[in-house]
């Protein structure tokens, strides 16, 4: 029987810089295209909605479009994976003096360098008042 062969994962270094540009999108839109292949196709799927985007320049401009104040992103891992990678990461936002917070997981397929797939998962934003209730009501054991 013969086996399947094991496909290496991308070189660790390049992993952990590409995680990192790809947060940096969300700071700073216009650095997109330096991430992305020009046809990167993004499934993006928050608690109640779920859109699809074709290209680099569509999720710019969506992120253009939700960005309501100075962001702020924390990439808290990065795995790599046979194809690219899956990131964690935590998006603090300002609005008008209040910190909104989402949680996010992703999943990039990455050829030549650039991102040609995204699929992100979003807790949606918290503010404030819904981190204390959950700080109350369902305490982390793990950070």
């Amino acid at each position: 029987m013969n086996a399947t062969p094991t496909r290496t994962v991308t070189d660790t270094d390049a992993v952990q810089r590409m995680s990192q540009a790809f947060a940096h999108v969300f700071e700073d839109p216009d650095s997109a295209a330096e991430v992305f292949s020009a046809d990167a196709f993004f499934d993006l799927n928050m608690p109640v909605w779920r859109i699809q985007l074709q290209s680099a320049a569509a999720f710019s401009a969506q992120i253009k479009e939700i960005n309501a104040g100075v962001v702020r992103i924390a990439v808290l891992r990065t795995v790599p994976t046979a194809d690219g990678f899956v990131t964690e990461h935590e998006e603090h936002q300002d609005v008008d003096g209040h910190d909104l917070s989402a949680r996010r997981l992703w999943l990039c397929d990455v050829r030549n360098a650039r991102i040609v797939t995204a699929i992100g998962y979003c807790s949606g934003e918290w503010d404030e008042e819904l981190r204390a209730r959950h700080a109350a009501e369902a305490p982390m054991i793990r950070s």
